[in-house]
């Protein structure tokens, strides 16, 4: 008779709804009881947006180390941040045999439709950066019909006119950085430049 899985819970909560916690682990708790696991560790997260989700990485590095069987979440939005940041979290999960479960999805990996499952996540994973990549295209062809000059903004050389105009009416460099969005350093360059070409020849 195989040992009972050994369980990790993730907890996950914003600053602003931390009432939905004492939930989120009673719901996953059961649902490990349910299934005979063995719950040896409990994280929880708390956060107003930030990226940053340091008790689910030592979640991750305990798997790692092969402390842990399976990964229980109450749902897969409290796991990760996108699709894609859930799906390359868990094909490294399951590269490791370490299984996953969403208690309100009723997503088990460690079950045959589970893990049938896991594969479609590629799929879906693959489609948003599709989306997101025809989204970013979309925007700059909208910018562009909209007059909007795209790439990066002109340098200093080839604003030295404009700088040289601007130098000779009295502004200070300073001004000429301000007015044409160009770091001090370059104004000096094409200003020396200027007096080195204008000197006469001994």
């Amino acid at each position: 008779m195989k040992p009972p899985l050994r369980a990790g819970l993730y907890a996950r909560v914003s600053t602003a709804d931390q009432q939905t916690l004492p939930l989120q682990i009673a719901d996953m708790r059961e649902y490990a009881q349910r299934r005979g696991w063995t719950v040896i560790k409990e994280v929880q997260d708390v956060n107003g947006g930030t990226k940053q989700r340091p008790k689910r990485e030592e979640l991750i590095q305990m798997a790692k180390r092969r402390q842990l069987d399976v990964i229980v979440v109450w749902r897969l939005d409290r796991w990760g941040r996108s699709l894609a940041d859930v799906v390359h979290s868990l094909e490294e999960l399951c590269a490791r045999k370490v299984d996953f479960a969403s208690v309100t999805e009723g997503l088990d990996f460690s079950t045959p439709a589970g893990r049938a499952m896991s594969q479609m996540l590629g799929v879906f994973a693959e489609f948003e950066r599709n989306v997101l990549r025809d989204r970013v295209r979309a925007g700059l062809e909208h910018a562009r019909q909209k007059g909007k000059i795209l790439g990066r903004p002109a340098t200093a050389r080839e604003k030295t006119d404009e700088i040289r105009e601007l130098s000779a009416k009295g502004l200070n460099k300073k001004q000429i950085a301000a007015r044409l969005h160009i770091g001090r350093a370059s104004i000096y360059r094409v200003l020396e430049q200027a007096t080195a070409s204008s000197e006469p020849l001994r």
